[in-house]
């Protein structure tokens, strides 16, 4: 499920002057950022910025630039990463890999908020630490299961 609020198309930006913003600014892993087509699947209408983690997740980027250069009000100018409130991770351990004893640690590693949002305690599944996960979406877009063991949960607001 696409997490709504996130993010505005580089064509907006453009459109409203901001030539200087590269496309590449706003991309995660060569993957374009997107706008909803408003088709309803999250609630939300057309042109609402979205991400979709399974495509291309919130890479909590220094700076927060995507913040910084959006005029429309669309998103929230935060000061620290900590502060982003995308929604939570939830795990599913019957789906984990880990549950089985495989030595899986590709979600802690690579989440951008550490072990403060995500870690491990011994040899069972990822847990997810509510006051630091930010729902960035980078656990659920590397997690190696189908279907997927760790997933984002939008938030409500």
């Amino acid at each position: 499920m696409p997490l709504r609020g996130l993010f505005v198309g580089v064509s907006d930006l453009q459109n409203r002057g901001l030539a200087e913003v590269r496309p590449d600014h706003l991309q995660t892993d060569g993957q374009p950022l997107r706008e909803s087509p408003g088709d309803g699947d999250a609630g939300e209408a057309r042109g609402t910025p979205v991400i979709d983690p399974d495509l291309a997740p919130c890479v909590v980027c220094d700076g927060l630039q995507c913040m910084q250069v959006c005029e429309s009000g669309a998103l929230t100018r935060l000061i620290a990463p900590q502060q982003i409130k995308m929604g939570l991770a939830e795990v599913y351990e019957s789906l984990c890999v880990r549950t089985a004893g495989e030595t899986c640690t590709i979600c802690v590693d690579r989440c951008p908020m550490g072990e403060a949002a995500l870690h491990l305690d011994g040899n069972g599944p990822p847990i997810v630490e509510a006051g630091g996960c930010v729902g960035c979406g980078v656990c659920q877009n590397v997690c190696p299961t189908t279907p997927k063991a760790i997933v984002v949960k939008p938030s409500d607001r």
